[in-house]
């Protein structure tokens, strides 16, 4: 069985998930990666490289509808990449067996455009909690039947996992996206609310505005900032308390620090989100918080109570090790794949559910088809993280339909 990954990379989760699965996947499964721009980061590339996939990067959009026509399955890693979306639009791709694996919620933009749901032959999503969105509410019963749910979020595997250790003063991390355009904006009030002696150690490449918010915290003293770690295990280890509340429309959905720190007997406080509600099970893996002023209380009873966090500890690490493992992904995708193989690979007009230019690309990961656009302000979206206007237009640099989003 010849499988295609169109991606436009194997950076950060998405890669990370491939190279677990592939160690797990059977000798028949053979995939073919194929990405849309090159890589810049090759840690997980070559690591599914050396496992036996192949990896290759497109020459052009005919590249792709080659290699698809040799593909018995063709799976598309989906998020709102602008290279993605030209692809899916531009690539005059053959009949195939089309499956995505949506590596982005759609529960607030970016959404995941329903014609897209429509057009697969089968569309997986890496959180339960993207059933629930605007725009499978669009689909027919018929079309939310294709609809599946596969885990792409892992925890940490192979050999002797590091315990927490057991400290009078117990540490509390955050590891991840150490910026608030994801992290909850009030995790310094919080901590500012703990009595007793506090100690929290922050993981992650921190946006400026994160560390000038800290500094104006009552006790300052109270967190360390210890920058990009390649070694989460190992950062974490010392901890026996995560603390990882996320702004309310985050674009998460497997949310591997979490799983992470889990798996290792992390104690978890999470935000009452889509996505980590279906991780955390309240008040018995973990406490989610139905709002920030209620973080508080619930970080000062795990502070105050060994007994709660050992027991929590456990059951964290055992919630992990029983759902959320590559072997069960693995074996959930072979499924899928198998059966697909006993239908006939059909034409998919995936340019029809996008839309014919980069403004309408974007636009579809904004707002549901018949929504009226509302123009941007010049100055909003200006930064080029992923998936932003900002990013588009650096991908296709001075294309006029997106100078119209803004008005120009």
């Amino acid at each position: 069985m010849k499988i295609l990954h169109v991606t436009p990379h194997l950076g950060g989760g998405v890669g990370k998930a491939h190279a677990a699965l592939r160690g797990t996947l059977p000798a028949g499964a053979e995939q073919t990666f194929i990405l849309l721009e090159a890589p810049r980061d090759r840690r997980h590339v070559d690591a599914i490289a050396r496992s036996g996939a192949r990896i290759v990067t497109a020459a052009n959009l005919d590249h792709v509808a080659d290699l698809a026509r040799q593909a018995d399955i063709v799976q598309f890693e989906f998020w709102n990449h602008p290279r993605l979306f030209e692809c899916l639009a531009r690539c005059a791709f053959p009949a195939m067996r089309s499956v995505f694996w949506s590596h982005i919620s759609g529960l607030s933009p970016p959404l995941i455009p329903p014609g897209l749901m429509l057009e697969a032959m089968r569309f997986v999503f890496t959180t339960e909690a993207s059933r629930y969105s605007a725009s499978v509410a669009l689909l027919s019963d018929a079309a939310r039947a294709r609809l599946a749910v596969i885990n792409s979020g892992f925890g940490f595997v192979g050999g002797e996992k590091p315990r927490p250790a057991r400290r009078d003063i117990p540490i509390i991390a955050y590891l991840g996206t150490v910026d608030f355009v994801k992290m909850h904006s009030g995790f310094f009030d919080v901590i500012d609310r703990l009595d007793g002696d506090v100690r929290v150690s922050v993981w992650g490449a921190a946006d400026p505005a994160v560390r000038a918010r800290a500094r104006t915290m009552r006790h300052p003293e109270c967190v360390t900032f210890h920058g990009h770690t390649a070694d989460p295990a190992a950062a974490l280890a010392a901890a026996e308390i995560f603390f990882y509340p996320l702004q309310p429309n985050h674009y998460g959905t497997a949310e591997n620090a979490l799983i992470e720190a889990m798996s290792l007997g992390l104690v978890p406080v999470v935000m009452d989100n889509a996505a980590e509600r279906t991780i955390v099970r309240d008040g018995h893996s973990g406490f989610v918080a139905r709002s920030i002023e209620q973080a508080a209380p619930l970080l000062q009873s795990l502070l105050s109570s060994p007994e709660l966090r050992g027991r929590f500890s456990r059951n964290a690490a055992d919630a992990v090790a029983q759902s959320r493992t590559p072997e069960r992904s693995a074996q959930d995708f072979m499924i899928l794949w198998l059966g697909m193989l006993s239908q006939a690979p059909r034409h998919c007009d995936f340019r029809s559910a996008l839309g014919d230019s980069p403004a309408d690309w974007f636009a579809a990961t904004q707002r549901l088809p018949g929504v009226k656009w509302e123009i941007l302000k010049a100055k909003d979206s200006l930064q080029a993280s992923k998936g932003t206007l900002a990013h588009f237009e650096s991908v296709f640099a001075g294309d006029a339909s997106l100078a119209r989003l803004r008005g120009t």
